[in-house]
């Protein structure tokens, strides 16, 4: 998998979890992204064993700095 392909695809499940959680906690849209990035960090070590086996290697050492770069960046 290339490196922008990996991004790819930690955005898509990124932006699950971010679905996930404004469905859960509505307020988080008003939040800044270093608090939407620690919850996000928090669902995913919370949730990773529901997660395929290559989205766990994807997501297994993202640090919340690197959520909330990924969350920063619009990727299509």
């Amino acid at each position: 998998m290339t490196e922008e392909h990996a991004a790819i695809h930690k955005r898509k499940i990124i932006d699950k979890f971010l679905i996930k959680l404004t469905q859960e906690q509505p307020q988080m849209y008003y939040a800044t992204t270093s608090e939407v990035a620690r919850s996000i960090h928090t669902m995913i070590k919370e949730h990773t064993n529901r997660l395929s086996v290559e989205e766990q290697a994807l997501v297994r050492h993202m640090s919340m700095e690197e959520i909330q770069g990924l969350l920063g960046f619009h990727i299509k």
